[in-house]
């Protein structure tokens, strides 16, 4: 929503309640909605459907204040009953079309909207317990195994989520008005938990479980805890906190109103279980369609929110997530909607875990993780007394868990956490962690900390970084090199290299702007007949590296000026591989500049996605998986890059259809038109001719050749995008077949070695270490007592450190792409998923796909 300067009324629909108790502020409520109903009232006659539109707007995006709202129209219901019918009725054709659309926010917004305007007498309560139970059949329906189609269960636990959902705010007034119908609904509900099969997280969770064989078995998903919570709240009589109750304030003149029927609803019938697609597909679209949303960290000890009780917690939470769904794009507005919520009792620990769980939601955060770096940072600024300590601490446990943490979850919190220190001065009191020094160099917390400092570096520079851990002057060993590039023809080493002279020649002929053709007959005379490939293709690499080493637009330039040059030297994979090898001897002390340079030859095509796996998994990189991440974010570009690619050339083809449909209708209307001209009879000169004037059938054939010109033209652009589209998914499949075999080469022997069963094998450096992971995530994070004994736990050997940072990116990387990885799905069980395939690498992959490990 746009916050712009608007008529009064609009402004005090916008506004209302923001200067209320309930929202922090010191006005009473009643006299707001008064005063908005006064103006809305006057303005009736002059703008109804305005203000109908942007009534039902703000209810949308600004959820949070839906009992205002409702309130208001339960008063103009006293005074307007046609305007209101209306609205009524636009919210019945809203509901509908969400539900046909699977617009689960719009959805869950609708209905909570409906729960208030029964509250506020303007629908029956009879209409909403049938809205009720028909969400309620459609799910009990999808998870029959006769009837439906239980791989969809995702979409029925969405419906039961949304009527469990509604309850805080109308539950008190449901049960007085029609005590019966709703104790049917709590039945059939509870009848539905009996029936449905509970949700495993394991592939979604933030903190893995290796060994989880009989873990989790009665830990309880989202929806059995929902349940929970509001039966707790049924047996306290409905009393919620954090919902306001305005319409109490008007209740002697609201029930004077006249109830509207709710129109009926359908919902959208689910594919059956013949459908193409296998159940473990099936589920995985269901889950995109239906996603959960909120998966909660519990990152804080629960004596922070001992005065919290459980459905409040819901509540708040779904406050939160609101106002970061709907005000994305508004950072002012949605800092001061998040620290002033409608609620009784201090929530900073919990507005934190729930930003937190939102950047580390998997698979993919609703926005990109810098929204919820703008978001910490503008929440520290807006409660400096309290909320950076509270992100403090937040920061401090999840570091005590980084063992634990998912491999992608692990890189968002890094990335986030040097991207908030370097807007706070790079301020942190490292001696706290300064004890990693003491671990491992495979240890998750000193990995943890070193790319942090790596991350810094780039976003400032290194001198300041060394500064900002005076306190900890021992984690210096931590920063990355200190150096520029490492040319190899560099005149100040003294040594006299064998294409020394070479380079000098190279550098003077692009200074000098000889072209890259001038270059490559250079050296197809003069360089390829004396010297070797290896000495030519080093030369060159390293003279244009080094001449692009001055900024990021230099190297920009020599690859467009030159990039012939390189393509003319590297023509297969081998050559290419033999390219990021030197280029990576070039920047080797500069991880930053490797990953832009790769992605800039990826990008013009001069290296190959295939060479670029094929290097990651070389192995001097192989050895690092486990201590560095520098591979890793290599791999990640040139995954996303590929899958970028697809996304784009889908969206120029799904664009380039709506032109081509538009361009056929223009040339059949033309051609219609041009033939019904020709088919009239005009006089020339006293005698009939076919046809209308000569000027107007000119017009008229011409406009009918450019249309089908046009239309020729779309269809030509579409059959191109179509063929490049066939090529990038035939590349895309052989990506990813490259890196499955990857991972289970390089994986094959280490995981035999290591894990017997699916469990750790007792080591030299691991004695008896057993990875419960469950146990090793409970902690109170504020016990100095705790933080010391999670400094000396850490006993993990190197190799078993190694297979477990390899399948956590394994996982991870499945995770991502599942989407198109699930296509391969037979391929990947006849090339890598076979029967000798370990158990643990069968189930990182499984995990990631959301698959069953039975199926």
């Amino acid at each position: 929503m746009v916050f712009l300067e608007m008529s009064s009324w609009r402004s005090l629909l916008l506004r209302i309640g923001e200067k209320c108790t309930e929202y922090a502020g010191n006005l009473d409520s009643k006299d707001q909605i008064e005063t908005c109903y006064g103006s809305v009232r006057r303005e009736l006659e002059h703008s109804e459907k305005d203000i109908l539109l942007f009534l039902l707007q703000c209810t949308e995006q600004l959820p949070h204040k839906i009992p205002l709202y409702g309130t208001l129209v339960g008063l103009l219901n006293l005074e307007n009953e046609a305007f209101v019918k209306k609205l009524v009725e636009t919210t019945q054709s809203s509901l509908q079309d969400a539900l046909d659309s699977g617009n689960c926010n719009l959805i869950r917004i609708l209905l909570r909207f409906l729960t208030v305007l029964m509250c506020s007498k303007v629908i029956q309560s009879s209409s909403l317990v049938v809205v009720f139970e028909t969400l309620l059949s459609s799910a009990a329906t999808t998870v029959d195994e006769e009837k439906g189609n239980p791989s969809w269960q995702a979409c029925a636990d969405f419906y039961i989520m949304c009527v469990l959902s509604c309850l805080p705010w109308g539950g008190a007034e449901l049960v007085e008005q029609v005590p019966d119908e709703i104790e049917r609904v709590m039945v059939g509900i509870e009848a539905y938990l009996s029936i449905r099969r509970r949700v495993s997280n394991s592939g979604f969770s933030v903190f893995e479980v290796i060994d989880d064989v009989g873990s989790g078995q009665n830990e309880k998903d989202f929806l059995e805890d929902l349940w929970d919570r509001v039966q707790d709240l049924s047996n306290k009589e409905w009393k919620v906190d954090s919902v306001p109750r305005p319409h109490h304030s008007f209740e002697a003149q609201l029930v004077a109103g006249k109830s509207h029927d709710f129109g009926p609803i359908s919902c959208p019938e689910q594919p059956g279980t013949l459908y193409a697609t296998s159940p473990g597909r099936q589920r995985h679209e269901a889950n995109l369609m239906y996603p959960q949303r909120i998966r909660r960290l519990n990152i804080f000890p629960a004596s922070k929110f001992e005065d919290i009780q459980p459905i409040d917690r819901f509540v708040v939470e779904e406050y939160l997530l609101d106002v970061l769904l709907f005000l994305n794009g508004c950072r002012k507005e949605c800092t001061s909607y998040m620290v002033g919520l409608p609620v009784p009792f201090r929530y900073e620990y919990l507005m934190a875990e729930t930003i937190f769980s939102q950047l580390l939601l998997l698979p993919n955060p609703p926005f990109k993780p810098i929204y919820y770096t703008l978001v910490i940072i503008d929440l520290c600024k807006a409660l400096p007394g309290a909320f950076p300590a509270v992100v403090a601490g937040a920061v401090r446990s999840l570091f005590d868990k980084i063992a634990d943490l998912d491999m992608d979850c692990r890189t968002r919190l890094l990335l986030w956490f040097s991207h908030h220190l370097s807007n706070f001065q790079f301020i942190w009191p490292w001696e706290e962690w300064a004890y990693v020094l003491d671990l491992p160099k495979w240890a998750p917390q000193r990995v943890f900390v070193q790319e942090v400092l790596e991350r810094e570096v780039r976003l400032s520079y290194w001198d300041k970084i060394k500064q900002s851990i005076e306190n900890a002057p021992a984690l210096e060993e931590l920063l990355p090199p200190k150096g520029g590039p490492n040319f190899k023809y560099s005149v100040d080493d003294g040594t006299n290299h064998e294409g020394h002279a070479l380079s000098v020649e190279l550098r003077g002929m692009v200074k000098g702007r000889k072209t890259a053709r001038e270059i490559i007959s250079w050296m197809d005379e003069d360089v390829f007949p004396v010297h070797s490939l290896e000495t030519t293709c080093t030369v060159v690499i390293q003279t244009l590296l080094d001449i692009g080493s001055k900024s990021f637009t230099h190297l920009i330039t020599v690859l467009e000026r030159y990039g012939q040059v390189i393509a003319k030297i590297c023509t297969d994979e081998d050559k290419q591989f033999m390219l990021i090898a030197e280029l990576c001897s070039f920047w080797k002390s500069n991880g930053q500049m490797t990953a832009i340079a790769i992605d800039r030859l990826m990008g013009y095509r001069l290296i190959s996605n295939l060479a670029i796996v094929r290097w990651v998994f070389s192995m001097e990189n192989v050895d690092q998986f486990h201590t560095s991440d520098r591979p890793w974010e290599i791999l990640r570009n040139t995954v996303s890059k590929t899958y970028n690619r697809i996304c784009d050339l889908r969206n120029e083809i799904s664009t380039l259809k709506k032109t081509l449909m538009l361009a056929e209708d223009a040339a059949s209307i033309s051609q219609l038109e041009l033939d019904a001209s020709e088919s009239k009879l005009t006089l020339l000169d006293g005698v009939p001719v076919v046809g209308e004037n000569p000027a107007k059938m000119r017009r008229l054939k011409a406009n009918a050749e450019k249309a089908r010109e046009e239309e020729v033209s779309a269809r030509e652009s579409l059959e191109a995008k179509e063929a490049l589209l066939a090529r990038a998914v035939d590349e895309n499949e052989a990506l990813f077949l490259c890196l499955y075999r990857n991972f289970s080469s390089v994986l094959a022997v280490p995981l035999h070695d290591v894990f017997v069963d699916g469990t750790l094998r007792s080591s030299g450096q691991a004695q008896g270490m057993n990875i419960d992971l469950e146990d090793s995530s409970a902690m109170e994070v504020d016990e100095d007592n705790e933080r010391q004994k999670k400094r000396i736990a850490y006993n993990l050997g190197e190799k078993e450190q190694w297979c477990l940072s390899t399948l956590g990116y394994l996982k991870a990387f499945t995770r991502q792409y599942s989407t198109e990885i699930w296509p391969l799905v037979e391929k990947l069980d006849a090339v890598v998923l076979t029967k000798d395939a370990h158990p643990l690498f069968r189930k990182a992959i499984y995990s990631g796909l959301g698959r069953p490990m039975n199926e």
